[in-house]
């Protein structure tokens, strides 16, 4: 917070508070510092709108606020400060219009408003500042016509009013400001054609006029700008040819007329523009040959001219341009041997020759470009192998090189890409397997081995690229089963293996992909039925799986409702699905009948046996109640051939023995044991019970 007493130091003539952490609102105690010359509190955390009380402040000649969070609008106020020299609101939230009242601020050299919220039309009164040097009203929502007052700030050496919303024409007037070193009125919408009277800013050393709606052609007055830099008319609607007297701007280092209509060849002129860093002509419709000089100096970094009509071999200055970053020539009618067209680039970054009529073989250099990630030279006419070499560009994160005519194989080396995400090499003639190695790129998302000659077994390895996206090895000669490990990919989005050999059964783990889209298994000779797991596919909008010799239900979902999805089956069917007949009832298998049958003569098996075992045991324990009726029968019978009752005699016995307890045993013999009774009569008597077999003979 901003210290409420400084009020008091009324003798105070400079205060710099800048670069701190200062929070809260400006106090309006500032305003009793009448005696201050400079005030500068940027760079803080400064909230809340500007005090009014600024006002008084009629010494101040430098104000700066910038950076912090201030908001509202700016204060009538300032205009009060008619000694202010250096003003800076920048990098703020302050809203609503310019204030008129800044016309007062006729000692004002430097007025900086850029990076606010500012809405309204430039005042016309931005005109009285005729001391101002150095204005910058960008980043802000300004709207309307930029004032032709603005001509009479005949010392402004900076004028920067991009990035609003102004429109109309650019102001014959902006010619007066002779002095004007940059002026940038880039992303507005200004129309109409770049004035002549531009010509006149000789001391101009940056001019960005870019994406607006600007038309019309270049005019030759542009030739006049000879201590121009920077030169940016790219995003416009500029048309016709470009004037020779360009070639006068042989300060240029950068040279943006990207995403235009400008037609018709280069000057020859350009040739003297040899400084170049930046040349921008994509998006146009040029003709003829690239200048050759334009990397002379060895200083070119960015070089696009992709999209344009542009013909014959690419410029002999690029061969050993070895400050070259990136560069697009894609989507012209460029020929030339790739191998002699091209050097060694140590700061390569991006190169992109596709659909162009490049022709030979690759270079094996093109593995010396270590700091390499995208290179693409697809659609052009190249053949020859692939060289191994370009597994030593190891930064190589995008690699294209579809539709030419290379052949061979695939190299191995290609696994030691590590940060590789995109692998193109569709419509070729390459030939052979698919290299192990490639499982190791982990960072894959797109791999299109499409429309080869590609044979052998789809590698597991492939299940390893678990960032895969989209996967198409289709129009080739893979055989046998469509891996399990493809299942594994939950990221893929695309798979299509169509129009190869492939046979077995669809593995139920692809059902598992829950962000597939897109399925092509068409043109194989798949067979048995559709894994049920594809019904939960619920992103899956387009599906083939035509020709080939699946049968059973079709799965319950949308992308497989058309005809063209399924046609050309052994028997697929499907309930509400036009061409197909209805899923009756499950029908069961021989193997599954055989399976119940067995299943079932186990159970009566074992029934059997139970019942058996059973019977058995109840014969055996008849057999033993039998045996112990035969005893005590026998007993009885012995006492009564003894002329006694032998019920009760065996009775008085029993007891007296305690049931011929152990206790009452007097002695054992080989045919018995001894026992000591005695009778209810008083009697002690010796019985011998005899061991009685039922075996024994009668």
């Amino acid at each position: 917070m901003v210290m409420l007493d400084l009020g008091n130091l009324r003798n105070l003539t400079t205060l710099y508070l800048v670069a701190n952490k200062l929070s809260g609102s400006i106090p309006q105690e500032i305003g009793l510092l009448r005696s201050l010359n400079e005030l500068d509190l940027g760079i803080n955390s400064l909230i809340g709108p500007i005090t009014p009380s600024i006002g008084n402040l009629k010494n101040l000649t430098t104000l700066i606020l910038h950076t912090n969070k201030l908001s509202g609008s700016i204060p009538q106020e300032i205009g009060l400060l008619r000694s202010l020299n250096y003003l800076v609101l920048s990098f703020n939230n302050l809203t609503g219009p310019i204030s008129h009242s800044i016309g007062n601020l006729r000692n004002l050299t430097t007025l900086y408003l850029v990076a606010n919220k500012l809405s309204d039309s430039i005042p016309q009164e931005i005109g009285l500042l005729r001391s101002l040097n150095e204005l910058d009203l960008g980043i802000n929502s300004l709207i309307g016509p930029i004032t032709p007052s603005i001509g009479n700030l005949r010392n402004l050496t900076t004028l920067y009013l991009h990035t609003n919303k102004l429109f109309g024409f650019i102001p014959q007037e902006i010619g007066l400001l002779r002095s004007l070193n940059d002026l940038e009125l880039s992303v507005n919408s200004l129309i109409g054609p770049i004035p002549p009277s531009i010509g006149n800013l000789r001391n101009l050393t940056t001019l960005y006029l870019g994406a607006n709606k600007l038309s019309g052609s270049i005019l030759q007055e542009i030739g006049l700008l000879r201590s121009l830099n920077f030169l940016e008319l790219s995003f416009n609607n500029l048309n016709g040819s470009i004037p020779a007297s360009i070639g006068n701007l042989s300060s240029l280092t950068y040279l943006g007329l990207g995403h235009n209509k400008f037609s018709g060849a280069l000057p020859l002129e350009m040739n003297n523009i040899t400084h170049l860093e930046y040349l921008q002509l994509y998006e146009n419709n040029f003709i003829g040959q690239l200048p050759d000089e334009i990397c002379l100096g060895r200083a070119l970094v960015n070089f696009s001219a992709s999209r344009n009509h542009f013909t014959g071999p690419v410029p002999k200055s690029l061969k050993n341009c070895t400050s070259l970053f990136r560069v697009r020539l894609d989507r012209n009618q460029l020929t030339g041997d790739i191998a002699e067209s091209f050097g060694v680039y140590p700061n390569l970054n991006h190169i992109d020759l596709s659909s162009n009529k490049f022709y030979g073989e690759l270079s094996e250099k093109w593995g010396q470009c270590h700091k390499l990630t995208h290179w693409n030279i697809s659609n052009n006419n190249i053949s020859g192998a692939i060289p191994p070499q370009l597994g030593r560009a190891t930064q190589l994160q995008r690699l294209d090189l579809s539709s030419n005519h290379l052949s061979g194989k695939i190299p191995k080396e290609l696994g030691m890409l590590p940060l590789l995400f995109d692998l193109l090499m569709t419509n070729n003639d390459l030939s052979g397997s698919i290299p192990l190695k490639l499982g190791k790129l982990a960072d894959l998302q797109t791999l299109d081995l499409a429309s080869n000659n590609l044979s052998g077994q789809i590698p597991k390895q492939i299940g390893n690229l678990l960032k895969l996206s989209s996967l198409n090895l289709s129009g080739n000669r893979f055989v046998d089963s469509i891996p399990d490990e493809i299942g594994k990919l939950h990221l893929l989005g695309s798979l299509d293996l169509s129009q190869n050999m492939l046979t077995g059964e669809i593995p139920p783990l692809l059902g598992e992909l829950r962000y597939l889209e897109t399925l092509n298994l068409s043109h194989n000779q798949l067979s048995g039925t559709i894994p049920h797991t594809f019904d939960d596919l619920i992103s899956l909008t387009s599906a083939d799986i035509s020709y080939n010799q699946l049968e059973g239900p079709l799965p319950n979902i949308k992308a497989f409702a058309p005809f063209e999805a399924f046609r050309n089956n052994k028997g697929l069917c499907g309930n509400n699905v036009t061409h197909l007949k209805p899923c009756s009832p499950k029908k069961a298998t021989k193997f599954s009948v055989l399976i119940i049958l067995l299943l079932i003569v186990s159970t009566l098996l074992f029934l059997f046996a139970f019942i058996i075992g059973i019977y058995f045991l109840v014969q055996k324990l008849r057999k033993k109640t039998t045996k112990s009726t035969l005893e005590v029968a026998d007993v009885k019978d012995l006492f009564t051939i003894l002329g006694h009752d032998g019920n009760l005699l065996y009775e008085q016995i029993i007891q007296g023995t305690d049931n011929f307890s152990s206790k009452q045993c007097i002695g054992t013999g080989g045919y018995g044991t001894v026992y000591k009774a005695e009778l209810p009569n008083g009697r002690v008597v010796a019985v011998k019970k005899l061991h009685y077999s039922l075996d024994q003979d009668g």
